[in-house]
């Protein structure tokens, strides 16, 4: 079914990868590439295919001498996901439809460039039954994000983000994380801490129903979806300006925290759009 779900996008990393299997990312790993990195003694690097008889019969102690590459090299992509209950707000959009999309794109984008991708889920805690681990096979990403797509979230906060890190690997990686991030900015502060080895792209899922598609007066019940609680409101103009401005206002500060780690976030309130992502890393990720 995935599959047309998966909008390849384009994205490139800004370090040198130091995965071992051969990719299109440049690299610290010596192999059969292009990227030329110096000469070295024969004796040193035994490579006779690649000795340069030009270096080689200039040199007054009759070295022999190899010219020395760094190969290309597959990067890690994985993709984090709040699984807590803002993110089963159905609005204009569905949220985690639009976190299903995201994952099978990234999986398609990764795997056709040979990147292995894995996925983290989370809410209260990480979910051992939302992780896949890497691979650069993108049958397993495409199941779950079928199943993503219809997931009905219980009552939950999304405190899990704390415990990501801890399943990432050591080798770094590129992590988009998507999230409403609903949670105090606290916690996503110490989260980007905790990951701030990876390189991380905060996908922040929104959607213009939660405070912009409200009736301006009259009574309406509203549910927390984080710890289920009701409530029932007299909706006034002023309390529609003031919720208004609550979410601009969040908006500002979470601009201001990802960019104090100079992670730009990418806000998403209107679908997904894999073009606006591939023009997201050219502009903020340099290769």
């Amino acid at each position: 079914m995935v599959p047309e779900l998966a909008k390849e996008f384009t994205y490139q990393v800004g370090w040198r990868s130091r995965g071992r299997h051969p990719g299109r990312h440049v690299s610290v790993q010596r192999g059969l590439g292009m990227d030329f990195v110096g000469h070295a003694p024969l004796i040193s690097y035994p490579d006779p295919r690649r000795i340069d008889l030009r270096l080689t019969l200039r040199d007054p102690m009759e070295q022999i001498y190899v010219r020395i590459y760094n190969q290309r090299s597959a990067t890690p992509v994985f993709v984090a996901c709040d699984l807590s209950g803002s993110m089963g707000f159905s609005g204009h959009t569905n949220k985690l439809k639009i976190a299903a999309e995201i994952t099978a794109s990234a999986a398609q984008s990764a795997s056709r460039i040979n990147d292995p991708f894995g996925f983290i889920g989370f809410d209260t805690v990480v979910r051992e039954d939302w992780i896949s681990q890497p691979s650069v096979r993108v049958q397993a990403a495409y199941a779950l994000a079928e199943q993503l797509q219809h997931y009905r979230p219980p009552h939950v906060d999304g405190n899990g983000l704390l415990e990501v890190a801890q399943h990432l690997p050591r080798e770094r990686s590129l992590v988009l994380l998507i999230s409403d991030f609903h949670m105090p900015l606290d916690t996503i502060e110490e989260a980007l801490i905790l990951m701030q080895r990876h390189h991380v792209v905060p996908i922040v899922l929104w959607d213009a129903a939660e405070y912009k598609a409200m009736p301006e007066f009259g009574l309406t019940h509203v549910t927390d979806s984080e710890t289920g609680e009701k409530r029932t409101l007299l909706l006034r103009k002023q309390t529609h300006a003031r919720i208004q401005a609550a979410f601009a206002e969040r908006h500002a500060a979470l601009q201001a925290l990802f960019m104090r780690y100079d992670l730009p976030p990418f806000f998403i309130e209107q679908g997904f759009d894999a073009d606006a992502l591939t023009e997201y890393f050219y502009q903020f990720v340099t290769a």
